[in-house]
């Protein structure tokens, strides 16, 4: 018996140090956070409370697009991730919203599509910020962080090919925040993507699931905070 407690403790031990030592090495997750909070300290008049979401929300510097990221995924009304943005370029440029997939909620002249993340009730050591809240989905939801190589980005997985990134180094790139939408429904929906007025349609180079690099399509909002 004891020497089956002994086991126990052991591989209990062992599982614990791997866990940790795989957190130490998650270089793209732990150095996130930093470039994160890098943003949230250079752009903090973009950053605010966005109570109706029971979240946080970093704005374009231009208006009429946030990224927006839950405090609590058990609290989160719609999302716990999601890209907020005016509807008006996307119409002009040809958008019928009521042709677009369901995962996009057109309302009070805006857009949103995102994702849920899970229904953890989020606990915090001490006050909830927005890098906190940040840091609960690299620990709970690492899969949804990325690192885009050919920009020099981090960036979140909202689904469906939609993304919010950040610069690794605001000193450096001159793109420190980009708004990325996947262009598919949009075309779908009667949209001609070169028209929308503020938003860019361009080829994206990212890796594929072998690593290897490809061309995509997307719909991108970028800024130089510098």
């Amino acid at each position: 018996m004891k020497t089956t407690l002994k086991l126990i403790a052991l591989f209990a031990l062992q599982a614990l140090l791997a866990i940790t030592a795989c957190s130490k090495l998650d270089v793209v997750g732990n150095d996130s956070v930093r470039a994160f909070n890098d943003l949230l300290q250079n752009a903090p008049q973009l950053v605010s409370e966005d109570r109706a979401n029971k979240g946080w929300s970093i704005a374009a510097p231009s208006g009429g697009a946030r990224f927006i990221w839950s405090k609590n995924f058990a609290e989160s009304p719609v999302y716990d991730v999601m890209l907020e943005f005016a509807a008006a370029p996307f119409i002009a440029a040809g958008l019928d919203p009521s042709r677009l997939p369901d995962y996009f909620i057109f309302r009070d002249g805006m857009l949103t599509v995102g994702t849920k993340l899970g229904k953890e009730s989020l606990n915090y050591k001490g006050e909830a910020t927005p890098l906190a809240s940040y840091e609960q989905i690299v620990k709970l939801k690492r899969s949804s962080i990325g690192y885009h190589g050919q920009m020099d980005h981090y960036g979140i997985s909202l689904g469906n090919g939609n993304m919010f990134e950040w610069a690794k180094n605001l000193a450096t790139n001159d793109k420190d925040i980009v708004f990325v939408l996947d262009p598919a429904p949009f075309i779908a929906a009667g949209t001609d993507p070169a028209k929308i007025e503020g938003w860019t349609f361009a080829k994206v180079t990212v890796d594929d699931e072998n690593g290897k690099p490809v061309q995509v399509d997307k719909i991108l909002k970028p800024f130089d905070l510098k």
